[in-house]
């Protein structure tokens, strides 16, 4: 399962931290820090979602 889940991290981390840095963008956040920021939230973010993506795969 843990391949699973770095395979999964790799496709579900960029997809968060590309639409967290296009929502940081739209709202008007335009220099390096929040989108740098934001990046790093939806990389964080995708950790808990590549879990229970992974374990609902392994299982089924």
């Amino acid at each position: 399962m843990l391949r699973l889940g770095f395979i999964l991290h790799l496709f579900i981390g960029s997809t968060l931290a590309g639409s967290a840095m296009i929502a940081a963008l739209v709202l008007g956040f335009a220099t390096l820090q929040p989108i740098l920021l934001s990046a790093l939230v939806g990389f964080v973010a995708a950790f808990p979602v590549t879990y229970f993506v992974s374990r609902a795969i392994y299982n089924a």
